[in-house]
């Protein structure tokens, strides 16, 4: 593919594409009021959108069309929202901001917070299954895709997980299944979702799926180092909410300089993978170094 501009434009112009979009799916609904204001008040916090940008460059890395897979980008970044509500609640994480704001359930009330949650996520395989873009095999195939990820054997998994090991010593191992669930995950969908949609082979979806798994290793770990070393006005929530919850990190189990060779070792894996799969050459390769980069 033939990258135009920087990283930082191609973000911030899918950025805009996804959270316009977004708004657009939700704005129309003829729903609760306040179900709705609960359910906007999380979509138009902000975010990075990472998943949908990782979605859309996974497309454009096979000569996809990224208007095709808008509408999947969407649902993806639904589903994040949801699970953002969700482990912001006393219940989880019990976290007061998310993104510089008030959470959805200090804004609102437990009650909305958690039918918000829920509107998003089953409202996400609504519009992927109302896609007039997509095949029906290929919303078969997505729809059953993004279960597996979002599901009890992939994101919800990782979060019940992640809170049986609060207050326990784990191993790398153990910390890397964690996170795989909880996080690699939705980026699994992420990048096969994308390339499916652009038409990659077999082979290239198998790459794909390994170069996603060091992703969200890699977007983990140095989730965990910002929450030690980050700048809580960038992040929008306060720094060492880890060590309050008593959870297990990898700055914890390695120290940060530990966390920091282990991120690298991450890195070179999913670059490796990416490699394989033929796409070394597009965003996604640049968006590898923002992942372990970022610096919020």
């Amino acid at each position: 593919m033939v990258l135009h501009g920087t990283l930082n434009n191609y973000i911030d112009d899918n950025k805009k594409i996804v959270h316009d979009e977004l708004k657009n799916q939700l704005h129309h609904l003829p729903i609760p009021k306040r179900l709705k204001e609960s359910m906007l008040y999380s979509v138009e916090a902000g975010g990075k959108r990472l998943r949908p940008i990782l979605l859309i460059a996974s497309n454009e890395a096979y000569a996809g069309d990224s208007q095709k897979v808008l509408t999947t980008a969407v649902a993806l970044e639904m589903i994040h929202t949801y699970s953002l509500i969700h482990d912001d609640l006393p219940a989880m994480d019990n976290d007061d901001y998310r993104r510089g704001k008030p959470t959805n359930h200090i804004m609102f009330d437990e009650a909305t917070a958690i039918l918000a949650g829920d509107a998003l996520l089953t409202y996400s395989f609504d519009i992927i299954s109302n896609d007039s873009l997509l095949a029906d095999n290929q919303k078969v195939e997505l729809i059953k895709m993004l279960s597996h990820s979002s599901g009890p054997k992939g994101m919800v998994a990782g979060q019940f997980l992640d809170m049986e090991a609060e207050d326990k010593v784990v191993s790398i191992e153990e910390l890397e299944e964690i996170h795989d669930l909880k996080t690699g995950q939705l980026l699994k969908f992420a990048v096969t979702a994308g390339a499916l949609i652009g038409n990659a082979t077999s082979d290239q979806l198998k790459h794909l799926n390994a170069f996603a798994y060091y992703l969200g290793l890699i977007f983990q770990v140095q989730d965990d180092i910002l929450d030690v070393t980050g700048d809580q006005n960038k992040l929008g929530k306060p720094i060492g909410s880890d060590e309050v919850n008593k959870k297990s990190t990898y700055p914890k189990l390695l120290g940060t300089d530990g966390a920091l060779e282990q991120k690298e070792i991450y890195v070179s894996k999913a670059k490796s993978a990416l490699k394989e799969a033929n796409a070394d050459k597009s965003y996604l390769m640049m968006l590898t170094d923002y992942f372990s980069k970022r610096d919020h």
